[in-house]
């Protein structure tokens, strides 16, 4: 027969903690409220950390081989493309390197430019796939339409650069003198141009994202148009700060097209609508 005093606790056995409270189910209510949660043992965290962390593994590794795929067809037409982009200069002198291998990391430079642009849809869409769940209805409804357009807007930039590209050139090289001749390496240049499109391609981008502003309720129609002079003074100041090369034109022509871009912004947003989701600026004055 076992003995009452085997049933009681001893120093050496350590009472639960949660033997201590008491169930919902017993109907007692502990002095201090209801009994406390079991403390989380953080093992869904990490099962969602470490399937987060595959997830953007499986898609970093789509667009590597989208970039890497468009690279290759960007060394079949890289001749070309130099060739183009060649075209621009008004001088009929060649481009010069002056690093033994020079012209094979011009080419390089081109082919993978190529190969992003080309790839730049799948890489897009990978990165959609993955942030578009952590996104309220809301937001993806705002963000949306928007994301497609992006590249076409960048596109667009740099069709701007492009053409504005011999204008810049002609104005740089109108300060040659007997003293002072070009000589031009294929780095520089390409470096140059690179850097244009580059940086017309993201001003593109800005009416996309006054747009996603104002859909979430960050901007307003009234904000946008109030806020016209100071807008106009940081685009110029923006524009000759990014342009590269010195010269008038490129701040110019980007100047101009942001402006314009930014008109054009506001007239598509008071036709809309935006979102009823107040400013967060509050309200207007």
């Amino acid at each position: 027969m076992t003995d009452s005093n085997d049933l009681l606790p001893t120093a050496a056995t350590p009472i639960p903690r949660r033997a201590l409270l008491p169930s919902p189910g017993d109907g007692a209510v502990p002095p201090f409220g209801s009994p406390l949660s079991p403390v989380p043992t953080g093992d869904e965290k990490v099962m969602s950390l470490i399937d987060h962390l595959s997830e953007l593994r499986r898609r970093v590794f789509i667009c590597v081989l989208a970039v890497l795929a468009g690279t290759g067809i960007g060394f079949a037409v890289a001749p070309r493309v130099i060739t183009l982009l060649r075209s621009q200069i008004p001088t009929t002198d060649p481009l010069f390197f002056t690093q033994l291998g020079g012209a094979f990391f011009v080419t390089l430079r081109i082919a993978v430019i190529v190969g992003v642009a080309l790839a730049s849809p799948i890489v897009l869409y990978q990165l959609w796939a993955f942030i578009s769940p952590g996104l309220t209805d809301r937001e993806r409804r705002a963000a949306r339409p928007w994301m497609p357009m992006a590249i076409l807007f960048f596109l667009l930039g740099v069709g701007v650069a492009y053409f504005s590209l011999p204008y810049a050139a002609t104005f740089l090289l109108s300060w040659q003198s007997e003293d002072l001749q070009p000589l031009l390496t294929a780095e520089d240049y390409f470096a140059f141009v690179t850097t244009v499109f580059v940086a017309f391609g993201a001003v593109m981008e800005f009416p996309i994202a006054l747009v996603l502003l104002s859909k979430l309720g960050i901007l307003s129609v009234e904000r946008l148009q109030a806020s016209r002079r100071y807008v106009m003074l940081g685009i110029v100041l923006f524009a000759v700060v990014i342009t590269p090369g010195g010269d008038p034109v490129s701040p110019m022509v980007m100047s101009g097209v942001m402006y314009l871009l930014y008109e054009f912004t506001i007239q598509v947003l008071r036709r809309t609508g935006r979102d009823e989701r107040p400013s967060a600026w509050g309200p207007e004055a």
